[in-house]
């Protein structure tokens, strides 16, 4: 159910004028509690497992995972409280003032990850690979860096030539992304994707994001210069290049 359509089931339920006894609760990440304005009256709350369930799962995907809640009153908070906790997770209150930075943040943990790995998926393709060949060989990857930030946090998890400051590298791959156009498509090919930045682009503004996160974790400053330059040269040009 899209978000925007939470409100209207509030509606419909307000009109059917329910026992004042019960409480409602929502279990949209993005929005707050007014979205239940039309119940007002009742106790309202929010519930959203900070997980991803592309399909149904079985409980267990709850065990460790934090849920965010709040309510309108103290006793609906805790019983949502409680909830988590019974079902292995640990809840953490997320109120109005901070629900739509939570939900980006989730975005960028889940569906931007999805998003990354498509794209890596693409260069291969456009490098001779088989779709699923591609995907089963960077799924390992994956998992590995995840594991690695779990285990060391995301500054010293970062591997890789921007890391290191290995701008010679970051160059020649700025290269050869720019024969690839939006969604890996060859740039002399036609696709309805004309409006999607090149992956080239989003290739150095993610390595712009990773060098600051290099230079945190140590990365010598005339190594960072070398390859912020390679990161950002000829940007304008590479640009115009794109657009013939």
């Amino acid at each position: 159910m899209p978000d925007y359509a939470v409100s209207e089931m509030a509606a419909r339920i307000a009109r059917e004028k329910p026992a004042a006894a019960l409480s409602f609760v929502h279990v949209s990440g993005a929005l707050g509690l007014g979205v239940l304005d039309a119940l007002r009256g009742h106790a309202v709350g929010s519930f959203h497992p900070l997980q991803s369930f592309p399909e149904p799962r079985d409980p267990s995907a709850f065990r460790g995972i934090t849920v965010a809640i709040d309510a309108s009153t103290p006793a609906l908070r805790r019983r949502l409280a409680k909830l988590a906790r019974d079902l292995g997770a640990k809840p953490r209150r997320v109120d109005d003032s901070g629900r739509a930075l939570y939900h980006a943040a989730a975005v960028f943990a889940s569906n931007y990850v999805v998003a990354s790995i498509d794209e890596a998926v693409q260069v291969l393709e456009a490098a001779g690979w088989r779709r699923a060949e591609a995907a089963k060989a960077l799924i390992p990857l994956v998992e590995g860096v995840v594991a690695n930030v779990r285990r060391r946090g995301t500054v010293r998890a970062l591997t890789g030539p921007i890391r290191r400051g290995d701008a010679e590298t970051v160059g020649r791959h700025i290269a050869a992304l720019n024969r690839i156009g939006p969604s890996g498509a060859p740039r002399d090919l036609p696709t309805s994707g004309e409006e999607l930045p090149s992956i080239e682009v989003v290739y150095r503004m993610l390595g712009l994001v990773a060098l600051e996160i290099a230079k945190e974790a140590g990365l010598d400053p005339a190594a960072a210069g070398r390859t912020k330059r390679a990161l950002t040269r000829d940007v304008a040009a590479t640009r115009r290049r794109g657009r013939r």
